[in-house]
């Protein structure tokens, strides 16, 4: 049986989204996510206490709009398209991708 992490979409008083993190199999666990980087290592955390045994669901709280829920899906599917990348090109998205294999600094990055 896998773990169950509630990632809810919120919205602050200036409008940002932001994303809360909660391990239902623990009752004060709560984690803040501002970006879909910071969202990916706290799932991996996560995941690793489970064996990546984990399910994630999804949903968005009262006041976030569409335009925010779509921004949410776009840096998610970028995210994964740039470490799916990442894993072609034989660099471990786990890597540190400061700089080029032949040692020549990453600027994109």
């Amino acid at each position: 049986m896998s773990t169950i992490i509630e990632s809810v979409i919120k919205t602050n008083p200036v409008g940002r989204w932001y994303i809360e993190l909660s391990d239902t199999m623990k009752d004060e666990s709560m984690e803040i996510c501002l970006d879909i980087h910071e969202y990916a290592q706290k799932i991996e955390m996560m995941g690793e206490e489970y064996n990546g045994e984990i399910e994630i669901a999804w949903s968005s709280d009262e006041g976030v709009t569409p335009i925010q829920i779509n921004e949410v899906r776009q840096q998610m599917m970028a995210y994964e398209a740039e470490q799916e990348a990442l894993k072609e090109s034989g660099i471990s998205p786990d890597q540190n991708t400061t700089h080029q294999p032949d040692g020549t600094p990453n600027f994109q990055g």
